[in-house]
């Protein structure tokens, strides 16, 4: 009879700093939730009984054998964005989701798009290195089609925010990885050359945010949240007194502003923990990239996952304090909701896989589990 037995030597190159800085930021969350709402604190428990599925799936697959199966995965979560023109729901005057039928839950393709656009990368970049002085303006180009394929379909919901985090990580990973000089300097001048009429296309709504951002007097949603962020002092304040939450003067409190409440209710104390723990976890992942050598998977998931944590939270902060337009990027896994918290868990687990079976011809067989 089989036994089945653990390598423990594979929790060697298990990365608990990572665990350590997550689970303050998960209880912190749900704990402000719970304040918030009974019934949203309920959801946010599902969502994480979800997000820990879902990174130990990630964890237990092994991505570098089973490469060959990212292309269509990535094909497969495109055809989802192309799903959500047709079939998706309308929210607040877009259509970015999903339903899943009989369980009254909804998913937003552009969210859970994120691993698989990361390995998509990372395969590519695996399969076809940089030389030494970087990507050519041919390799560039074929990369560039992955990046600007999901970027048009998500701006089309329409989604901004996502679309360019999309297109942001994509070419910072680039940017990590090598490519030729003379290639960004000719980004940035056609950037700098198209910005008049990539604003003259934008959707009224986003044109609206641009200039409530730009004008003296911030939009009502920005009042509120500064209110509430400046009335939080320097150590907080009690629940029965964090006013601008609980008589429901700041909108979207679980959310997209949840930052606002948690420097109403714990003070600048608060915030700079929080912010002190984002900065920890940044800076880990990103060491994690520069010192992965030639191991493109580690190097590319780690490197994006950093950039998506930094801009999802520099965002985030700074529309709530009214130093950068109202988008609809959440506060990486802290903010209410279940596809982004899903979507970081289950990046997270590849990661670890990554790390954790890096040295994989160190184990007694090359698999995760040894039968004897």
């Amino acid at each position: 009879m089989k036994k089945i037995i653990f390598d423990k030597r594979i929790l060697t190159h298990f990365d608990f700093l990572i665990v350590i800085l997550l689970v303050p930021i998960f209880g912190w969350s749900l704990f402000l939730v719970y304040e918030i709402s009974d019934t949203l604190f309920q959801k946010q428990v599902l969502y994480y009984v979800i997000g820990l599925g879902g990174f130990f799936v990630a964890f237990f697959i092994s991505w570098r054998k089973i490469k060959w199966l990212i292309p269509p995965m990535y094909w497969v979560m495109i055809l989802l964005l192309v799903a959500v023109e047709f079939f998706g729901v309308t929210k607040l005057g877009a259509k970015r989701w999903l339903e899943i039928p009989f369980v009254n839950l909804t998913i937003q393709p552009s969210e859970l798009f994120k691993p698989a656009f990361l390995l998509m990368m990372a395969f590519l970049i695996h399969e076809n290195p940089p030389g030494k002085n970087g990507y050519s303006v041919k390799e560039f180009a074929k990369l560039s089609f992955y990046i600007l394929l999901p970027f048009t379909l998500i701006l089309k919901e329409p989604d901004l925010g996502t679309a360019l985090v999309l297109l942001i990580i994509g070419y910072g990973i680039l940017f990590i990885v090598g490519v030729n000089w003379r290639i960004w300097a000719a980004i940035f001048l056609a950037i700098a050359v198209a910005s008049p009429l990539i604003y003259q296309n934008l959707e009224d709504y986003q044109k609206k945010r641009v200039e409530d951002f730009i004008s003296e007097k911030p939009s009502y949603h920005v009042q509120q949240s500064i209110i509430a962020v400046g009335s939080g002092g320097m150590h907080g304040q009690d629940k029965e007194s964090s006013t601008q939450t609980h008589l429901k003067f700041l909108p979207i409190a679980s959310s997209d502003f949840i930052f606002s409440y948690l420097s109403e209710r714990f003070g600048f104390v608060g915030v700079v923990a929080l912010i002190s723990i984002y900065a920890l976890l940044i800076l880990h992942l990103f060491s994690i990239a520069i010192n992965a050598g030639e191991d493109y998977f580690l190097k590319v998931i780690a490197s994006g996952l950093s950039f998506l944590i930094f801009l999802y939270m520099s965002v985030n902060i700074a529309m709530t304090i009214g130093l950068a337009p109202v988008v609809g990027l959440p506060l990486p896994m802290f903010s209410h909701g279940g596809s982004s918290f899903l979507n970081f868990l289950v990046i997270f687990g590849i990661l670890q896989n990554l790390l954790a079976f890096r040295f994989n011809f160190l184990y007694n067989s090359a698999s995760k589990i040894n039968y004897v």
